[in-house]
Order: structure tokens, then C-alpha cells, then sequence
């Protein structure tokens, strides 16, 4: 099975279902990875990649530990702004994930829940569903919105719509494996209890395996699945 994660950050991939790749990637089935945006950039008041080249060639060695860490066979990182992507074309960001998925031919696709707090991962979930629309010949047959924490549940339910997880990957014998990949991100880890902390994330891996009856899980809505 080939699969195909379009994440707007690095860590994103890893946070929303870096459980369910390495359960992919054990399992024989080809992963890839595309992260669409930068980060570190909008920790500035103004964009800027040069005063940023340091953090941004550590983000993208440590998108690189942590892929190998899941066994992922390619990623793919491209430079979008980071948390400026609203104002990027939506047009241009579904014509980069379209190449993609033309050139990787996915049968799932992971991504971001369109209820996040951050616009990055809002523009995401547009471009993905927009390019996987159902159209006569459409190879993705399964499309996953995931969870991030620090951005999904900081969106009140007042705000957008909730995320009401509905699909559950039982990551009890990789959970350590993503782990593991998180702490390549040692710059965008928090000290707990913050949300975005190893701890919090155990928890909440822990919580979702308890609400399904495993020891640890990864939530996701289902957005599509043709059977």
C-alpha cells in the first residue's frame, strides 16, 4: 500500500500520525512525506530566511531524523511561509500536492483537520480535499484528517468545527517509535504541560487507545473511503 502524509510544519507529520506511519512502514507499505510550509519564520515580525537559515537547516535535518526514524521512504519539504499561508494562491498549494500524488499514486492520504487553530493547517486541509476531489479515476481511496496538538484542541468549538475522531490506529507497538521521532524535534518540543510536550503527547495517545480499548491509538475523522 502506498501512502502519502501532506502536513503544513515539520513535526506535524509526526505529531498527527507518526504512530500510524511507522505501523505503515512496518507493515511493508511506502510512505511519503510532504511538508508544504517552513517554520521558525513567523517567529519574527516580519519573514525573513536569511536571519532564519540556522533554524530552518536544523528543522529540516531533524524532518530528516525523524523520517528515518519511521522509516519513511521519501520526503519532500517544500517553502511555503510559515503561518502566512493564507496569503499564498490556494491554487498554487493544491497544484504542488496534485504533482505529488500524480507522481506517488497514494492510496491513503493523511492530513490536517480543517478545525485548527493555525491558518496553515486550515489551507492544508482545503488544498488536500480539493485535490483529491472523487473525480472518474481518483487513485486515494481513504483520506484522514488528523489531530495536532497545541492547534486542534485550542480552537474553540464555538469557533470551527470540533474534532469528533471517528477512525483509530492502535499504535501500542510504535508508539515509542514516534516518540523516539518527536524528540528529533528538540526545538518545537515544550516542557510539559504544555500540549505540544512528550508527556502530554503520551497521555494523549494513552487516552485515545483507552477510548478504543488498546493501549495507545492515534485519532483521525474520516474524511473518504471508498471500499
Amino acid at each position: 500500500m502506498k501512502v502519502l502524509v501532506v502536513a503544513a510544519h515539520p513535526d506535524d507529520e509526526v505529531l498527527g500520525c507518526g504512530g500510524a506511519i511507522a505501523k505503515h512502514t512496518e507493515q511493508g507499505d511506502i510512505v511519503h512525506v510532504l511538508i508544504m510550509a517552513e517554520g521558525a519564520t513567523s517567529r519574527s515580525l516580519q519573514r525573513d530566511r536569511s536571519k532564519a537559515k540556522n533554524q530552518l537547516s536544523a528543522l529540516a535535518v531533524a524532518a530528516q531524523q525523524a523520517s528515518e526514524i519511521l522509516g519513511v521512504q521519501s520526503l519532500k519539504l517544500h517553502h511555503f511561509p510559515d503561518n502566512r499561508m493564507d496569503s499564498c494562491d490556494l491554487l498554487d498549494v493544491i497544484k504542488v500536492i496534485e504533482k505529488k500524488i500524480s507522481q506517488y499514486q497514494p492510496e491513503i492520504i493523511y492530513t490536517h483537520h480543517f478545525g485548527d487553530v493555525n491558518i496553515d493547517h486550515r489551507r492544508i486541509h482545503e488544498a488536500v480535499v480539493t485535490a483529491v476531489r472523487p473525480i472518474p479515476g481518483q487513485i486515494v481511496q481513504t483520506l484522514l484528517f488528523f489531530e495536532i496538538a497545541s492547534s486542534t484542541e485550542w480552537q474553540p468549538s464555538s469557533s470551527a468545527l470540533p474534532f469528533t475522531p471517528n477512525w483509530f490506529v492502535d499504535i501500542s507497538e510504535t508508539l515509542s517509535l514516534k516518540i523516539k521521532a518527536l524528540t528529533a524535534y528538540e526545538s518545537e518540543m515544550r516542557p510539559f504541560p504544555h500540549a505540544r510536550s512528550v508527556n502530554a503527547l503520551e497521555h494523549l495517545a494513552k487516552w485515545r487507545g483507552a477510548s478504543v480499548g488498546v493501549e495507545a491509538a492515534e485519532a483521525f475523522l474520516l474524511g473518504r473511503n471508498l471500499i
